[in-house]
């Protein structure tokens, strides 16, 4: 009975699972080409993105995001972007570890390319076999596409709060201006918004960072210091500056450094 079961298996079931995933890889690698030559647009009635041939009013190009921008969210989302092949395998690796030590997955370890395919072609489902898709699909993607083409579709789709898809739509309602204006400390927290921008974004509401807003645009301020964007004097001046909607932004004491923190900066990070 056995054998029967396992000839059935080897005679059949295999064969039809090798033809799906062939179909299905098909049809993914076809929607990753549309994503090269088309813009991605979140459908709320279909809760999903669709692709269309036109540009949207609301894109915004990569050269027309601020330097600090661009950055922020780099180093806070995907540090080796611009040199890995589309997967950051020691990432990859350090995850795996820690989730068998864990002995659940600690992180996803995706990277902005994985992020991008995840979105706009893939399904949200958490699933080994998506996973595996996500990181061929995005190897393919990149042999297609430049990192700041890649890059660009990321800016553009990337959800900042509820209903805001896109870096330009953000920058107008959390700071009133464009995205090639946004400071470093702006861009900063739209970076910490990405893991959960709908939660995250209770800052803006409450017109007050909260504990953990203050930590993580801290932490991302630091790492745009680690990646040479800017020098330490504009790391410190970054650090004073204070959103418009911010109750104290009026207030003519910034927060500064406190004792010892330079000292902890340049023996942590430099």
């Amino acid at each position: 009975m056995k054998k029967f079961v396992l000839f059935i298996a080897i005679t059949i079931l295999f064969p039809l699972i090798f033809a799906g995933s062939t179909v299905l890889y098909i049809i993914q690698f076809n929607n990753v080409s549309e994503l090269k030559n088309s813009y991605p647009i979140y459908s709320k009635k279909l809760n999903r993105y669709t692709f269309q041939s036109k540009r949207p009013s609301t894109w915004t190009s990569i050269n027309a995001v601020s330097n600090y921008a661009k950055w922020a969210i780099v180093v806070s989302e995907d540090w080796a972007f611009y040199d890995h092949p589309g997967v950051d395998l020691n990432q990859l690796k350090i995850t795996i570890l820690e989730s068998i030590d864990e002995g659940e997955f600690t992180r996803g370890a995706s990277t902005i390319t994985q992020q991008l395919i995840k979105n706009s072609v893939l399904s949200d489902e958490r699933t080994l076999w998506r996973k595996f898709q996500e990181i061929v699909l995005a190897l393919y993607l990149e042999k297609m596409m430049t990192k700041d083409e890649i890059l660009e579709k990321y800016l553009n789709i990337i959800e900042l709060g509820d209903g805001i898809y896109g870096i330009g739509p953000a920058a107008k309602f959390y700071f009133d201006k464009s995205p090639e204006r946004l400071n470093a400390r702006e861009g900063a927290f739209l970076a910490m918004l990405l893991p959960s921008p709908v939660k995250y974004s209770v800052s803006f509401h409450k017109k007050e960072l909260t504990e953990f807003a203050k930590a993580r645009v801290e932490d991302i301020l630091i790492k745009l210091r680690q990646a040479n964007i800017y020098d330490e004097q504009e790391r410190l001046n970054q650090r004073k500056k204070k959103f418009y909607w911010e109750e104290d932004f009026y207030q003519s004491s910034p927060e500064m450094p406190s004792e010892g923190y330079d000292d902890y900066l340049d023996d942590t990070f430099f």
